[in-house]
């Protein structure tokens, strides 16, 4: 295993040097994939809509396509999943990715081509692992199992007779990996693939238990409830002593700071490194270089074009949008990308900061949809991750999950408040203290939550649950929403959620 360990750690190193021309040459590299998707997509229904082979510059594409959320590409979508091709991609696109990026009872269908398949998800899967073994040049990855956990498949849902199917975005790139890479993962293909996630999650403990994993990559919920599965049935104390050469966790999805000490307790290991990537149904866009820094290098040659619409200007009808070029470190943005699977402008509904524009780094800073702004606070995920880690650290809590919503003012005399319902392993040693650390800490992170607490003068203290392990899972269970890539939402500007969820308080 030695040999292949070294020869497949110098194929993925060979890379790098791709990797530094788009670091070096950024814009160049952007303007070029921008023409080569105009000149690709200028014969669709797309394209001759909105007269791609007229168009000679950045400045021509702004004005001739419009922005798009998910509602207006439906139709160009739906059209392709009932057969018809050519719509807004010039090749054949037999896979969806089905998406809701919120428990929200509407799914979301992403096309998913062969080049976005290639030249994207799996470009960026073979980029991670290449800047992986660059940072530790003394890996041993190859030497055992990649432990994979994702998603499952099904039938197109609106033309079921035709071959083409829907998933999870994990799936479908598991489904389509090369026999080479399907060699070396874990668990194998029908057990990664079912659909009954309690079910799954045993039998993939069963069958990875006995492998010698060297690495995983998945969603941090997901995995720790496999991990404390596998613990179960080995009846060991810690993962080490199953997968004793385990030494990476490549993870996505959502933050992953609330869940870093449990990870430390599931894995007691100093040698143990964590890198994040930033994966999504429309594209792999990001992944973390650096081993001192969880800033993410943003993929700029995967045949994505980037455009960024400031948060202040979110809410207007003709929102300013600025090309990479023009963006600014520190400024809250809403991404825009054009993508080789036929999304145009298309707002996937995250939001980034730039911490670096040469090289163009980010940090994601939550969803424009996903916040709570109900008294003017502007309360963003990244506000609120922060300042309930801070509150978990100083009093000594393992936090699994966590939602938090507005309680509105009842009369003239009354005053809002946030109410937050938080899931631990390990509950806080002082719930006191963890209510007023994450009250005093999102004070300091966001001066407009600050300013409308200022003597309670909007803002009273947030009232806080503290529940035991198994609350979202049931609350997810009962939405028929359990596993895969449905996430809970971390913020919410109404109560739906949490009022349901309270329920079974």
């Amino acid at each position: 295993m030695e040999v292949v360990n070294t020869f497949m750690t110098w194929i993925f190193k060979n890379r790098i040097g791709q990797i530094k021309n788009f670091m070096e040459n950024p814009i160049d590299t952007q303007e070029e994939i921008l023409f080569e998707l105009i000149d690709d997509a200028k014969r669709t229904d797309f394209g001759k809509k909105h007269h791609f082979s007229k168009i000679k510059d950045y400045k021509d594409f702004a004005s001739k396509v419009p922005i798009h959320d998910y509602e207006e590409m439906k139709p160009y979508i739906e059209k392709t999943m009932k057969g018809s091709q050519n719509v807004i991609w010039n090749t054949e696109i037999e896979w969806f990715s089905k998406s809701s990026g919120t428990t929200s009872s509407r799914s979301k269908y992403i096309p998913v081509s062969q080049e976005s398949l290639e030249e994207c998800h799996f470009k960026g899967g073979k980029d991670m692992i290449s800047l992986y073994v660059n940072n530790y040049p003394d890996s041993k990855l190859f030497s055992g199992k990649a432990l994979t956990i994702g998603g499952s498949l099904a039938p197109n849902p609106i033309s079921p007779n035709l071959s083409s199917k829907v998933g999870d975005i994990s799936a479908v790139i598991t489904q389509n990996l090369p026999i080479w890479v399907q060699m070396a993962r874990t668990p194998s293909l029908d057990i990664a693939l079912m659909e009954e996630w309690e079910a799954k999650i045993d039998r993939m403990a069963r069958e990875v238990m006995h492998e010698n994993v060297t690495s995983i990559s998945g969603v941090p919920t997901w995995t720790i409830v496999l991990l404390q599965r596998v613990l179960e049935l080995k009846n060991a104390k810690n993962i080490l002593e199953v997968w004793p050469n385990l030494e990476v966790f490549f993870h996505g999805a959502v933050a992953f700071g609330p869940y870093r000490s449990l990870f430390k307790e599931l894995i007691p290991s100093e040698k143990m490194h964590y890198m994040e990537t930033y994966n999504a149904s429309e594209g792999f866009f990001g992944i973390q270089d650096q081993k001192d820094s969880e800033e993410l290098l943003l993929m700029l040659d995967y045949g994505i074009f980037y455009e960024f619409i400031p948060m202040d200007e979110w809410d207007e009808s003709q929102p300013k949008v600025v090309p990479l070029c023009e963006v600014e470190v520190g400024k809250n943005y809403a991404i825009l990308i054009s993508t080789n699977a036929g999304l145009w402008r298309y707002k996937i509904g995250d939001t980034v900061k730039f911490t670096s524009t040469f090289p163009y780094r980010i940090k994601i800073s939550g969803r424009t949809k996903h916040f709570i702004n109900a008294f003017g606070e502007e309360v963003i995920v990244e506000n609120a991750e922060k300042a309930i880690q801070m509150a978990a650290d100083k009093t000594h809590a393992s936090i699994i999950n966590f939602t938090a919503a507005p309680v509105y003012f009842n009369d003239s005399k009354s005053k809002g408040a946030h109410e937050w319902i938080v899931e631990f392993k390990t509950l806080p040693n002082d719930p006191e203290l963890f209510k007023t650390t994450l009250d005093k800490s999102l004070r300091e992170i966001n001066s407009d939550y600050d300013a409308k607490r200022y003597k309670d003068l909007a803002l009273t203290e947030p009232k806080i649950h503290l529940v035991s392990e198994g609350l979202f899972e049931s609350w997810m269970r009962s939405r028929g929403k359990l596993g895969g890539q449905n996430k809970v939402p971390r913020l919410s500007n109404t109560r739906e959620y949490i009022d349901e969820i309270l329920k079974l308080v």
